[in-house]
Parts: C-alpha cells; structure tokens; sequence
C-alpha cells in the first residue's frame, strides 16, 4: 500500500484528481481505483467526487502503481542553502521537478536524492521526497526542499495561510492596461484539455497574482509577479486569461510572434523565472529571503529586445 499526504496546492481538489496528480496516474485510471476501493482517503473508501483537505492521506494499493520510485542520480544541482532541515535549490531551465510520465530520469529529485543521501521529507512518497511546492519544467529558479517531515509540515502551512513569499520575473506578450494591478481567478483543470488549466472553471479553486510593469519593449513587457496562492501553471493562465501570455508559452497561447518564432531556440519554452522566496526557517524561527540571478537565456531575450 503505498500512502500519500495532500499537499496544500491539492486542498480543496476532487479525490480522482488529487490522486492523478500525486500518484502520476491518468484520471481515469484514478476513477478505477476508487470504483474497485483500492483507493482510499483516510482508510475509507470515498466518491471520486469527494474534496481532499491538506493533510488527508491517500491509498493505493501498491500493486496498482505504474510509476517508478525515483532513483538517485549524479546530476549538478545549484543549492542557494542548507542546513539539517531544508534545502533551498536553483533549479535550471528546462529539468523536471519530480518524477511523472515521460520524465523518470534526469529530475531534480533524483539529483537531490544523490547529493542528500536520502536525508529529505518522506510526506509525498518516493517520487516527490522533499518537494514542498513546484514549478513548471521550463520555468527556471528557486523552490524550497524539506529534510525533515517537521520541517515538510510547517512550510507547508504556510504556504497554505499565504505567509510564503514568490516573487517571479516574466516576459509577456502586449502591456496591460495598468502597470500594476491584481487578478483574482479562479483556476482548475480545462474540461476541454485536461493537460491544461484555466480559468473560472467548474471546480476551480481561487488564485491570486499581484503584477508590476518592470521594462516596457516593442510588443513585450518585463513583469514583477508575486504569488498569494500556488495553483497549478497560476502565472501562465492568468496572464493568458488577460491577453497577455508569457513569451515563448505555446501552451497558453505564446510562441505565435515573428520575434518568439526567431528566438524559439533560446527560449525553449516560456520566459518566466522563480526569482525571490521568503519564509519562517520552520525549526529556528527566523524569517529567510533569497535572490536568484536572471538566468542566461533571459538576459539574451532582454538585450534582444531592447535592439528591436
């Protein structure tokens, strides 16, 4: 029987889509599971429909599971910060965070689990030990890793209660009508893709990003995003959702300029860069910021840009 925690980005999500996400499985299959009761929340056998909470445990019976445990692997790892009960990492451009379909090697879990010796959170299973909280593939900067299941715990609370601070650079295609505004949206799975988010969709769950104009291009705008919740792909649908999707995201509708179409070979996806964290050291008390540097591709964009 393999036994999985809800993380707070799941708080709230129906029970077939929370265990989509946290066992690597499809939804159907995860419909399968909880039909045939070898999928259980808190030991019980619930509807597929049924809304997890932070903190519920999840079951599956372990000859159900098609994903493998994450291996360890000898993979450079930029570590902005450790000690015995985090680790905060600088996670490149284009590296999966954690093991899923079509991504089993090459993660940032797996170079994690050979640089720590195993010495991370056990809360999220074998395949996500010691994530706390994610970003996407080809977004590029910091996230938070926890050693200890205390110390797991407590991040996430505050992550919950909106207490962790996320700051992200991006590019965006056109300029919004204000330079600084907020979008409150809902966001949930797209019931036409359910690859995709989107926004104010049926079983949606609030989300909030706070934006800035930084630097005004010809047809592009550097922005300041801050996160007050941590939806799945939240800056991406946000700003899609106003016309203004992030550089080089062809997934919500970026990619489509002559200048995206030239520079595709640098930007490799979209232009978007985990910059700031903030937070409670969750065993000493003290609060902690950090800082990463623009990445290289970004730069590149920037100085092509200010040529146009």
């Amino acid at each position: 029987m393999k036994t999985i925690t809800v993380t707070p980005e799941l708080d709230g999500q129906r029970l077939d889509t929370a265990s989509s996400v946290l066992f690597g499985i499809t939804r159907n299959a995860a419909c399968n599971h909880i039909d045939d009761k070898s999928l259980t929340l808190n030991g019980r056998a619930e509807k597929k429909n049924c809304r997890v909470k932070c903190g519920d445990t999840i079951c599956l019976a372990e000859t159900e599971l098609r994903q493998p445990a994450a291996q360890p692997e000898d993979i450079p790892v930029k570590i902005v910060y450790e000690d015995d009960h985090i680790a905060v990492v600088d996670k490149p451009k284009g590296m999966v965070v954690h093991p899923a379909p079509g991504h089993y090697e090459g993660t940032l879990v797996s170079a994690l689990l050979y640089r720590m010796k195993g010495r991370l959170s056990g809360i999220n299973g074998v395949e996500r030990p010691g994530i706390v909280h994610r970003i996407d593939k080809d977004t590029s900067g910091l996230l938070i890793v926890a050693k200890t299941d205390e110390a797991h715990i407590k991040l996430s609370a505050q992550i919950k209660d909106h207490s962790f601070m996320r700051k992200y650079e991006g590019i965006i295609v056109g300029r919004t009508r204000q330079d600084k505004g907020t979008i409150e949206k809902t966001v949930g799975r797209d019931p036409k893709n359910r690859k995709r988010m989107a926004v104010n969709v049926e079983g949606g769950r609030y989300a909030k990003t706070d934006y800035e104009l930084l630097e005004a291009y010809n047809g592009f705008s550097k922005m300041l995003f801050t996160l007050y919740t941590g939806r799945t792909h939240q800056i991406r649908v946000h700003m899609s959702s106003e016309g203004h999707p992030l550089m080089g995201d062809t997934v919500y509708g970026g990619g489509k300029t002559p200048f995206e179409k030239r520079y595709a070979d640098i930007l490799q996806g979209q232009c978007l860069h985990a910059g700031h964290i903030g937070f409670v050291h969750p065993v000493s008390g003290e609060y902690m910021e950090f800082t990463s540097d623009i990445p290289d591709y970004f730069l590149k964009i920037t100085d092509l840009l200010k040529k146009q």
